[in-house]
């Protein structure tokens, strides 16, 4: 049976099926006649990746909808039932359309199956839910958020009993139990005033809430400094770009001691539109316009900006020039590791385990640090939930003790309350950080400047490519097939010494479609498919002793990978 047929059988039975509200079957009867648009949407289910499960909006099979999140939260249900007698679960949501819908259907569905779930009435931020799963000792959580995305999407990210998201082999296991799923008349679901009644829907609030701020507030490095006037000294423009961040990063740096920081009040109010920015992504200067702008007119020292889930944090700064620049993750990574280990050395506080965790496409600058402090350095696929699982390894085994782990793509977490990245806690770091060298009348550009004039000028970079719908997929395939059985022997002049294979499982790593390029001259290349959304990414890397031969060194690299990236694609 072709995929089109599949795709149209599948369709049919969700406009036959009794399940399905009339609404939904007004939106797939507008479908009749666009194939294309009919097997996008039915031709798989919407699978898990380093984010969970997430996708766009909209009715059928390969959409986040009311019924994929009900029939999804009807597996984790039978999972978890398997598991103990009386699971709790935790879950949150952030800012985007139907977050508050997909997270009450989440809640109403566990109560369905006799699970009491726990939530918020409103958004939080994801690493919130990660801590507040291990403080109430839940079974579980479940998060909707699909990050840093376009406004279309939407996700459903699933938590352990230790507040990280849950690894492969046991997605698995949800996986499976999603799929014995039959049909959307097999969910169970209690209505909301009937939940409450039970008790198996039991609302969070400010009790919790203190818990999480306070305990993000105090891992703060050099607290008496910033109490004493560093903390007001540095003025902060701070974007929660329409998210959740809002209120916590708000309010931990005002336990903290930071009195002068202002928000960007066009950005400040939850909006899951995103309507002043083209993505809500700390990654991309664009987001940071508004920021800028109000920076420039305010003299500020420092613009910080949290995503949607308030995960992710991009860092704004004033370069040698005068100009605001966005640090990038790395560079930011390498200022965090450096201003931690150089505080817990200082203080007496450096454990002689002390290890730091960052993914296997990250760049090498902070690990580099942090082993000149005697730190040990592991490496993990990308994705958080790899760093949060080797948290807990470290935690049970007591083979190291945590101090940082972070990710090239702007995630960073200190302190073992939680096991997600934690743009609270890193916005709190960021700016003690720049409040400490500001007493010494440097920026933190000035930092990340003598960072590169001991250590080398590292310089990264990431290219993707958007590769949408089944044809997407089959081109992404192909390009990672081309690189994997026809690797180079040479690229930008320089030998490849080794070529990193993941897929079959690498360096006591689970299996991933990672292919990482090692260049004789301690350069490297990574490619990647994305686990969250139609892309594949390429990651590059290169040290050098200067800037401009840095700089040179990396265009080559890109422009030559590229080349033949685009060529498939």
């Amino acid at each position: 049976m072709t995929e089109l047929n599949v795709a149209l059988e599948r369709y049919r039975a969700w406009l036959a099926d009794p399940a399905i509200d009339e609404e939904t079957k007004r939106e797939l009867r507008e479908l009749e006649g666009q194939e294309p648009e009919i097997v996008d949407r039915f031709y798989r289910e919407l699978e898990f990746g380093t984010g969970g499960l997430r996708g766009v909006m909209g009715a059928g099979l390969n959409r986040m909808n009311a019924y994929t999140v009900g029939k999804a939260t009807q597996g984790l249900a039978n999972w978890l039932l398997a598991r103990r007698e009386k699971p709790s679960v935790v879950i949150a949501h952030d800012s985007r359309r139907s977050s508050d819908a997909f997270a009450l259907t989440a809640a109403e569905v566990l109560a369905g199956n006799g699970i009491r779930a726990y939530l918020w009435p409103s958004l939080r931020p994801t690493p919130q839910l990660s801590f507040t799963v291990r403080h109430l000792g839940a079974d579980a959580g479940v998060v909707i958020t699909a990050s840093h995305n376009p406004p279309e999407y939407n996700g459903y990210k699933v938590y352990g009993p230790d507040g990280c998201q849950i690894v492969p082999d046991l997605a698995a296991e949800v996986i499976a139990r999603i799929r014995e799923v039959g049909s959307f008349a097999e969910v169970k679901r209690m209505p909301r005033a009937e939940a409450e009644a039970a008790g198996l829907i039991v609302w969070l609030g400010e009790r919790e809430d203190r818990a999480y701020h306070e305990t993000v507030a105090a891992q703060c490095l050099r607290p008496e400094l910033i109490k004493s006037g560093a903390g007001n000294e540095l003025s902060i423009i701070y974007t929660p770009l329409h998210g959740a961040g809002n209120v916590p990063v708000r309010e931990v740096l005002k336990l903290a001691g930071f009195g002068n920081v202002r928000v960007v009040a066009e950005q400040e109010r939850p909006d899951g539109n995103f309507p002043t920015v083209k993505s809500p992504n700390p990654e991309e200067r664009e987001a940071f316009t508004l920021a800028i702008e109000q920076a420039k007119r305010e003299g500020a020292d420092l613009i910080i900006g949290t995503d949607p889930d308030c995960d992710r944090v991009g860092a704004v700064v004033k370069d040698d020039r005068g100009e605001y620049i966005v640090l990038n993750g790395n560079q930011t990574g390498a200022i965090l590791v450096h201003y931690l280990l150089t505080a817990l050395h200082e203080q007496g506080r450096l454990p002689a385990n002390g290890a730091v965790i960052k993914t296997i496409v990250t760049g090498e600058m902070g690990a580099d640090i942090a082993r000149s402090f005697g730190v040990r350095v592991d490496n993990t696929l990308t994705g958080f939930k790899y760093i949060g699982e080797r948290m807990t390894r470290y935690e049970q085994t007591g083979e190291a003790t945590f101090l940082f782990g972070y990710e090239e793509s702007y995630g960073y977490l200190a302190g073992t309350y939680a096991r997600d990245k934690d743009g609270v806690v890193a916005s709190l770091l960021i700016a003690e950080a720049a409040a400490y060298y500001k007493r010494q009348g440097k920026t933190l550009y000035d930092v990340l400047l003598e960072l590169y004039g001991k250590y080398g000028y590292y310089f990264e970079a990431l290219e993707s490519r958007t590769l949408k719908g089944i044809d997407g997929v089959r081109k992404i395939r192909g390009i990672m097939e081309d690189w994997r059985t026809a690797p180079p022997s040479e690229v930008a002049g320089v030998e490849v010494e080794r070529v990193l294979d993941y897929l079959p499982g690498l360096d006591g790593l689970p299996p991933e479609n990672v292919l990482k390029f090692m260049l004789a001259d301690g350069s490297w290349f990574c490619l990647r498919p994305s686990g969250t959304e139609p892309k594949i990414k390429v990651y590059f890397a290169v040290r050098r002793s200067g800037r401009e031969e840095a700089e040179s060194a990396l265009r080559r690299l890109v422009a030559e990978v590229m080349e033949r990236v685009d060529k498939r694609s």
